[in-house]
């Protein structure tokens, strides 16, 4: 990647876009110079007060990127994001009024609620300068989370019956619809996942369910946060997890074939009427019991063994994922490379023509030989008197 300077930082800002492509491109080269994170943040939030209002939703569809997705690689980010979100929120809440821009930044500060980004408090805190409500509001609002959202969710509903109630502002009427929408959506998708993990066998099979999470289509105008599939692994630990599978339970041969050699009495009902004896019925009861215990033990492992791969199955899911970004952008470097190499072949070319086409010097006539020597300074001087 191409080294850092607050000019290339600048410039990148400059020419990002809503895209998801263009959010993850710039996220990606932000955290790969996340040692120049407080200057890189301190960079964005000046950028950010000079856009137009419709940049600084892509800005903050930037922030929740990084944030969210280098968590793994350190802390950096989510530490200096949080000395200049307040001020951030509160320059957007004073400066933009758009229902369609606060309801977007409302679905963004619900992902970090949900997924633990920041606390309640600081959420809390965020809204409310976002929507610039007052200290009793705002000390108000600092409540339960579920308490919070069931308190949202029937004031919404009374409201509706009440049809112009005036019980809230636009802005949260319209904060509180991108909130359910986003549950619903988001509820969905689990839904989606869930099914599909049960019906197909292979992992190529289940790479189109998260996509739809991806690429969820815009609402109210507007492109939606990229809420990132789950933190890829490192390849490390996904060859410690392919490993730990290959002495998983069902792969345990002698436990299976101990199985496979248990008696037929202990599993028939009808053999308990030919026991003729107490001894008998002792040592029936005794197999049974060791029976019992082997198949509740292999049953637990093999529960285990499920639960490791389905976790498993996330892991090459986003890894998968992941690769797939890194060799799109790497494709995009190459395709960029390879025009400067043919404009630079191009260039070479140019200057190869042109100094075939320069003049000989060697085969020039010798125009010195034949003619008399520049007079001196004497001579001059001798010639003037």
């Amino acid at each position: 990647m191409s080294a850092f300077t607050e000019t290339a930082l600048i410039k990148k800002l400059a020419e990002l876009n809503s895209s998801q492509q263009s959010i993850q491109t710039l996220s990606l080269w932000l955290i790969h110079h996340r040692k120049h994170s407080a200057a890189i943040v301190k960079t964005w939030q000046r950028e950010l007060e000079n856009v137009p209002e419709p940049k600084k939703l892509t800005f903050m569809y930037l922030a929740n990127d990084v944030i969210q997705n280098s968590k793994k690689k350190g802390p950096e980010y989510g530490r200096e994001y949080s000395n200049v979100l307040a001020k951030v929120f509160a320059h957007i809440g004073e400066k933009c009024s758009s229902d369609k821009l606060l309801g977007s930044l409302g679905r963004i500060l619900n992902i970090w609620l949900e997924r633990g980004v920041y606390d309640a408090k600081a959420i809390n805190e965020y809204r409310a300068r976002l929507h610039r409500e007052s200290g009793g509001s705002k000390n108000g609002s600092k409540s339960n989370d579920a308490e919070a959202g069931d308190k949202e969710r029937e004031k919404e509903h009374s409201s509706s019956s009440g049809a112009g109630g005036g019980s809230g502002s636009r802005s949260e009427k319209s904060e509180r619809r991108e909130k359910r929408k986003h549950e619903e959506r988001h509820a969905k998708s689990k839904k989606q996942r869930h099914h599909h993990h049960h019906q197909s066998s292979s992992s190529s099979s289940s790479a189109p369910a998260p996509a739809e999470e991806v690429a969820a289509e815009p609402e109210n105008g507007h492109t939606p946060p990229y809420v990132p599939l789950g933190e890829p692994p490192e390849p490390e630990e996904l060859i410690k997890a392919l490993t730990s599978i290959e002495n998983s339970a069902s792969s345990d041969a002698e436990v299976r074939e101990r199985i496979a050699k248990l008696p037929q009495e202990i599993s028939e009902i009808s053999c308990i009427t030919k026991l003729e004896d107490k001894d008998k019925a002792k040592a029936l009861a005794n197999q049974v019991n060791e029976a019992v215990d082997l198949l509740n033990d292999y049953n637990s492992r093999l529960a285990a063994e499920m639960e490791e791969r389905t976790k498993l199955a996330a892991m090459l899911r986003d890894f998968q994922a992941e690769q797939k970004e890194l060799l799109a952008q790497a494709e995009t470097r190459l395709d960029e490379h390879k025009k400067k190499l043919n404009k630079m072949l191009g260039l070479q070319k140019e200057i190869h023509d042109h100094l075939s086409n320069l003049p000989d010097l060697t085969q020039l006539p010798d125009v010195t030989g034949g003619l008399a020597p520049l007079p001196s300074a004497g001579d001059l001087f001798n010639a003037l008197h």
